[in-house]
Order: C-alpha cells, then structure tokens, then sequence
C-alpha cells in the first residue's frame, strides 16, 4: 500500500505570500517521505467545512504546474474536477499540458460536482444532478477522444459539439493520463468507473462501506466486460488516527483496507502549513504502509 496526500487548506500565516514556497517545500517533503500522489481540491471557493468561501483557495491546475516544477516523482492530480467546472475540450488540454510539463505524472481526477454556492458566485451554469452525470460521461468521452491520436475529427453529444478533438501536443504518458473517477454512488458514478476509469477515489467511512462499494464495482465491471483488477482502488482517509500522530493504528488500520484491494490511503494536511506535517506523519506512515505489500 502507498501514502498519498491531499492539500485542501490554504490560508497560510504568511498570507498568500507563504503559500508558494509552502507548496514547494509540500513537494519536497512528499517525496522525501516516499509519499507516491499528492493533490489538491478544484474548487472556486473554499468549501464549508474548511472555512467557507471567505477562506483561502487557488486554482487547482495552476498549483499543479507549479508542484510539477518543484518534484520529480510523485503523481499529481485533482480531487477531484467538477465536470461544469471547465469545458471537455479546454479540461483535456488542461490535463495533457500538466501530464507534459510533469513528465507524464498527470492523473485527470474528475467527478460530477456538487458546490452550488460557488456556481451561483461565480456566475458558473449549475444543471440538475442528472445532467451534470450526462456531462461527465460526455467529457470523459470527449477526454479520450482526444487522446486517442488516431481520431480527431468531430464529436456530437448531447451537452457538447466539437468540430475538431485535436489535442497537439500529444500526452507524455502511454497511452495518455490516468482517469480517476470520484466517488462512491452505486448507480452512476461506480457504473462510469467501470466503463472509463483507470482508478476510482472511495471516501474511506469505514472498512465495511469500502468492501461494499469495491464489490458494487466488480458488479458493474462484470457488466461491461471490464477487468476489475486492472482498475487502481484508492481512498481518502478520514480517520483522526494520523492527524493525532498515532501511526500504529494508522498502520493498523490501513492493513484492513490492504486486504480490500485498497492501494493507495490519502491523507490531508490539518492546515496550510502541509510540509512540517508531512514530514511528522506522512514519513514514517509510508514506510510503514509500504511493508503491508
């Protein structure tokens, strides 16, 4: 099992005049520890639990570029993109320009969003529920339309129309970026997982819920004739054994979620002061994890 960490809070004492070397040092300290993903939110506004849209919070892709340029190693990526957030066309360039500047380390996270105060505030068209799932799977579609060299002439759905999918450069990483899909509904989103996904990202509520929804997934994998072992199963860890610094039962914890398929436990810094924390936790956590195989 691998540690991952997920930067989601970034109101620095420095103000925003700390955040980047923050984030550089965030880098360095990931992969000094063996920490193997490090992401961020993508959202316009801080979300509630975090402080809401008063607090601080920056463009996701953007702070991916600059974690490209401050690492070597570690896989980068967002947890996860809204599908409204972006047009399809503009997101898979986004993607296959972060999977270049990296060196092919991109991983396209991506979901069906939910924050409607950031919409409204920005001013951002919000559909129902239903068709913001129609638009995801038109954009994962679109994604490896593009992706796919071969084929970039038109795309006709139903939310979107491109007369060209050209994507020039093409991405570094063979055959193209890493589709993360996240999210644990049954129906839709395990269901699209199975169809498109390279990996899915589980909220790890507890080892129970997990089992369930991993084999909700084989469920649907069967269906589509999709080989579920070839699909990465990751999770967002929302225990408080890491944040007390209590590695042993992290340790012991994560062993369970091993047994399920789980392969990578990500992590969230407790503020935006990420680097000294994940020099306390995350590295001695990820020696750890990496001996349950």
């Amino acid at each position: 099992m691998r540690l991952g960490v997920h930067i989601n809070k970034f109101d620095h004492p420095q103000g925003s005049a700390g955040l980047g070397p923050e984030l550089a040092a965030a880098g360095a300290a990931a992969e000094a520890a063996g920490v193997s993903w490090l992401s961020v939110m993508d959202h316009y506004f801080q979300m509630e639990h975090n402080g809401g849209a008063e607090a601080a919070m920056l463009e996701c892709y953007t702070t991916l570029g600059y974690l490209a340029a401050h690492t070597s190693s570690v896989r980068l990526g967002v947890l996860v993109t809204g599908t409204t957030y972006r047009h399809p066309g503009l997101l898979a360039k986004i993607a296959t320009t972060l999977d270049i500047l990296s060196g092919g380390r991109a991983t396209l996270g991506i979901g069906a969003a939910w924050y409607e105060r950031e919409h409204q505030g920005l001013g951002v068209p919000f559909p129902p529920l239903s068709e913001r799932f129609e638009r995801l799977e038109e954009t994962l579609r679109i994604c490896l339309q593009m992706w796919d060299q071969d084929n970039n002439g038109p795309f006709e759905g139903k939310h979107y129309q491109l007369a060209e999918t050209r994507c020039t450069p093409p991405p570094v990483s063979a055959p193209r970026p890493e589709i993360m899909i996240g999210g644990g509904g049954e129906k839709k989103t395990l269901r699209l997982v199975a169809q498109y996904g390279d990996a899915c990202n589980l909220f790890g509520s507890s080892q129970a819920e997990v089992a369930h929804k991993l084999d909700v997934l084989r469920r649907h994998c069967d269906e589509a004739g999709r080989d579920y072992s070839r699909i990465r199963k990751t999770m967002i860890y929302v225990g408080a054994s890491i944040r007390d610094g209590d590695i042993d039962a992290f340790v012991d914890d994560m062993a369970g979620y091993a047994k399920l398929g789980i392969e990578t436990a990500i992590v969230a810094p407790e503020d935006a002061v990420a680097a000294t924390w994940i020099e306390s936790r995350c590295a001695p956590a990820a020696r750890r994890l990496a001996e349950l195989g």
